[in-house]
């Protein structure tokens, strides 16, 4: 709406007078900065008045899990209200509305993408606190069936695929060869996207370009894989919202350097990286994860007031899932968010090396922060020690921009 506004306003702005001030919001780089301030005051201001809301119709978390030790170190969170990913949404939905080019078909997909999501993950919660399913032997609520779960998961990121694939660089007319290249590679670490030949920037000949199957195979895995390692990562006060703040904050600057230009300059071309225009826009929307959450960790630390709960991470994990896709930056992504592939291939691991043993393990419990909880790592231990992880692995991901 702001950005609308300010294009409605544009030549009184370009006169020079009194609003000439408002100019700095046609920089997608400022606009991200402030997304981060107001997703983190929406969720702050709101915050105390959603957890009553949510305790008022008793929607409290009864943590259970098949480890009797872990169920005695985590039997205090009994009755913490759930689905606090309603504050998250609400947040990055409302800072988008406000500072977005809503005219962008990457910001109307990032939308369905969120919307998608929080459908499947508000569903799971809700079931969870309602309905008799029962977990066979423990008697455990369940919601969604996991393969109930990935079916919506996978429908909705096959369209997100698909449309990514033949839209996205169709809005972009000028040198349709090259961004049609850019916006279907496959973008390794490390190999350069672009080549300087005779006085013009040119895409690489080693550039792997991928064909829709193995595009839209490529943007499931990573779409539904996201979704579903920050769900596994939510198990500890503020494991996955901080490690999320630290994932999408990285990803504002790589959708910035991705989407940038002045004119002839093209920051990509510069850091060798693929070039999908408008995608710098996409950088509002990580920038409202970052506040979004770190608003969120305000009732969410230890001890926590409010959980996120399925709605909350599912649509997290989706959408940067979904933003790494646009701007071609998938293995940075498994690389940032190294705590969250981590968290997934821990249960992965564990559940595989559980059947062909017939009931060895490799870890004490998984996702793997409890396996540390359970060594005697404290909880807050075990969450800021993945925190400083992440912040690491986020900056060596960016220091390999430069180092093609």
């Amino acid at each position: 709406m702001l950005h609308w506004l300010i294009e409605l306003l544009r030549p009184t702005i370009d006169s020079g007078g009194f609003l000439s001030p408002l100019r700095v919001f046609r920089y997608v780089e400022f606009r991200a900065v402030v997304a981060i301030v107001v997703s983190f005051a929406i969720v702050v201001l709101s915050g105390k008045r959603t957890i009553r809301w949510l305790l008022a119709r008793k929607i409290g978390d009864q943590p259970e899990f098949y480890h009797k030790d872990l169920n005695q170190l985590m039997k205090t969170k009994a009755n913490t209200p759930t689905m606090g990913g309603i504050l998250i949404v609400a947040s990055i939905f409302i800072t988008v509305l406000l500072l977005a080019d809503l005219g962008s078909f990457y910001i109307r997909m990032a939308m369905v993408c969120m919307g998608g999501f929080f459908a499947i993950g508000a569903i799971d919660d809700w079931l969870k606190l309602t309905s008799a399913r029962r977990a066979p032997g423990s008697g455990r609520r369940e919601g969604l069936y996991t393969w109930e779960k990935l079916v919506y998961q996978v429908g909705l990121a096959l369209l997100l695929g698909i449309f990514i694939f033949y839209w996205g660089y169709q809005k972009r007319p000028l040198e349709l060869d090259e961004i049609k290249q850019m916006s279907h590679a496959l973008n390794l670490p490390l190999l350069k996207s672009w080549v300087f030949v005779d006085g013009r920037w040119e895409p690489s000949p080693n550039l792997i370009v991928l064909g829709t199957g193995a595009f839209v195979l490529l943007a499931v895995i990573v779409i539904v894989g996201a979704s579903n390692a920050v769900n596994l990562t939510d198990g500890m006060d503020g494991l996955a919202g901080g490690v999320m703040a630290i994932v999408a904050f990285a990803f504002v600057v790589l959708c910035i350097i991705a989407g940038y230009e002045d004119g002839n300059f093209v920051l990509a071309k510069k850091l060798l990286v693929p070039f999908i225009p408008l995608a710098d826009e996409l950088a509002i929307v990580a920038g409202a994860m970052v506040g979004s959450c770190l608003g969120f960790l305000w009732f969410n630390c230890s001890p926590a007031q409010v959980f996120m709960g399925d709605s909350g991470s599912l649509t997290l994990g989706g959408l940067i899932g979904f933003i790494a896709v646009v701007i071609r930056q998938e293995f940075l992504l498994l690389m940032i968010g190294g705590i969250f592939a981590t968290e997934a291939l821990s249960v992965i691991l564990q559940v595989a090396y559980f059947k062909l043993t017939g009931g060895k393990r490799i870890f004490k419990c998984a996702p793997i922060h409890h396996h540390f909880h359970l060594l005697g790592w404290t909880e807050q231990q075990v969450v800021v020690r993945f925190w400083l992880i992440t912040a690491l692995l986020a900056a060596a991901a960016l220091a390999t921009i430069k180092l093609r």
